[in-house]
């Protein structure tokens, strides 16, 4: 079994595909079993569930400080 992926609040997520202003990378604003992900493009904001996030993620960019 594949460990999960550690998601904080405020992380910066790369996903495989790119939205449809170009860029790939997301803001993680909400937890839980849905998250809510913020295009740093556009600002665009979606909710996901964990299954498809964690589908859908390529990898943990970087984590911003408060």
């Amino acid at each position: 079994m594949q460990t999960p992926n550690k998601i904080e609040l405020d992380d910066i997520i790369e996903m495989k595909k790119a939205h449809a202003c170009g860029t790939k990378t997301w803001k993680v604003t909400r937890l839980g079993v849905d998250l809510k992900l913020k295009c740093t493009g556009c600002g665009h904001e979606i909710m996901m569930d964990r299954l498809e996030f964690n589908r859908k993620m390529k990898r943990k960019v970087t984590t911003l400080d408060s």
